[in-house]
């Protein structure tokens, strides 16, 4: 019998104290309008989330540079982001004691043709496995403006902070720019940004001590990172724990564990056999003998045993939960009460096979975004397999951009 530690508080190294271990890991809401603002009632659906008893929760991922988006409806913290709105989110989706943290993220050349005709990154390499029909060869970044997206993030750091979120996620996985700059594949530059891993690292690490400068030894910084691109030129676990042992020594406070790109998407689907269906828990468990940090894993983890199960043998300090969320925003409260049962995530469809296959994963992202988007507007979720109500709101959103490629898978 293990021991119930979902309720049981846990103090990051900076001394924030979150309830308990229930993490909503990111997912891209789709509610930023076309100024790149939240739109308003984005502060209800982290209230629900909020009320739902989730102790810490991450938003989608914000974008650090307004002319460098990775998809319809994403938001930008800078300079121009109305305070109000975010100051109002932000206080909405830490009632009852949650904690709300930003995801920051630039998408280097993983933004397709349809959201940005010109990308950038850390060297010239186009995406690979077909990709490049959807996304441009990218420009490879000079030197000075990968010291000017250092204080990008950075700002937006600050500007979270402002508007009283308690923390931020550096997003340095999924094969976006900070997961460009880590990978051999992806970075072939011949200066201080380039070659060894010390130098590869270099552009995550210079953010990071950034931010921690700007915003104090009291302000959560955490990271979502890649344990391994799944591709053999790319980031492997080796340099993977290395990267991460070496921003725990200065100081970070959670990592939260995922992998793969848009070329190879296991972020989309890897599983552990020998843990529940548990993504990247083995990983985890070699990450966890190495750091004394809080770790996160997301994702295939659905059943109350398993959950205190991955508590229990150190597998990870938190219950990284996404999807789910967006169907039962209630999850923690239905565990605690014991009225919880097991929330399947679904696959939707058009009904037309060849349509869903041209849509691919966009069926799902969009599916779930509506979800969350309703939830803004203070309807119950409901679950269904019929991809077209998501379609068509979709599109009635953010219009026809919402049905080109957005992502790989």
């Amino acid at each position: 019998m293990t021991e119930n530690l979902l309720f049981t508080p846990i103090t990051l190294p900076n001394g924030t104290t979150i309830k308990n271990r229930f993490f909503k890991s990111a997912m891209s809401e789709g509610m930023g309008t076309r100024e790149f603002q939240p739109k308003k009632n984005i502060a209800t659906l982290y209230k629900r989330w909020a009320e739902g008893g989730t102790g810490l929760i991450i938003t989608g991922n914000i974008m650090v540079d307004p002319k460098r988006t990775a998809e319809p409806g994403n938001i930008v913290f800078d300079k121009n982001s109305n305070m109000e709105i975010l100051k109002n989110w932000a206080n909405q989706g830490q009632q009852h004691g949650a904690k709300v943290m930003v995801q920051l993220n630039h998408p280097g050349k993983q933004a397709p043709k349809t959201v940005s005709k010109q990308t950038v990154a850390p060297s010239a390499v186009p995406l690979g496995n077909g990709l490049n029909k959807l996304f441009s060869t990218p420009r490879a970044l000079t030197t000075s403006e990968v010291e000017e997206l250092v204080q990008k993030f950075v700002t937006s750091a600050k500007v979270a902070k402002e508007a009283g979120f308690s923390g931020v996620q550096i997003h340095a996985a999924h094969g976006y720019l900070i997961s460009q700059f880590l990978s051999p594949h992806d970075n072939r530059r011949t200066d201080k940004y380039g070659g060894s891993l010390e130098n590869r690292m270099r552009f995550l690490k210079e953010i990071y001590l950034g931010m921690r400068e700007e915003l104090g030894k009291d302000f959560t910084i955490g990271i979502k990172i890649n344990s391994t691109d799944f591709k053999e030129d790319g980031l492997t676990e080796e340099d993977s724990l290395k990267t991460i042992i070496e921003l725990a020594n200065l100081g970070l406070d959670f990592v939260e564990i995922s992998g793969g790109t848009y070329e190879r998407p296991a972020m989309m689907g890897a599983t552990s056999k020998s843990t529940n269906q548990v993504f990247f828990a083995e990983y985890s468990k070699k990450l966890k003998q190495k750091i004394e940090i809080p770790v996160v894993v997301t994702g295939g983890i659905r059943s109350i045993n398993a959950m205190n199960t991955l508590l229990n043998d150190n597998t990870t300090d938190f219950i990284g939960i996404a999807r789910p969320l967006t169907i039962d925003p209630n999850i923690p409260n239905k565990i605690k009460q014991g009225t919880y049962t097991i929330v399947e995530t679904t696959r939707v469809s058009t009904g037309v096979k060849k349509l869903d296959k041209i849509f691919g994963s966009l069926l799902g992202i969009v599916y779930y975004q509506v979800l969350m988007q309703n939830i803004a507007k203070g309807k119950k979720p409901k679950a269904t397999k019929n991809a077209w109500p998501s379609l068509i709101q979709a599109v009635y959103n953010q219009g026809l951009a919402v049905l080109f490629p957005q992502r790989a898978k």
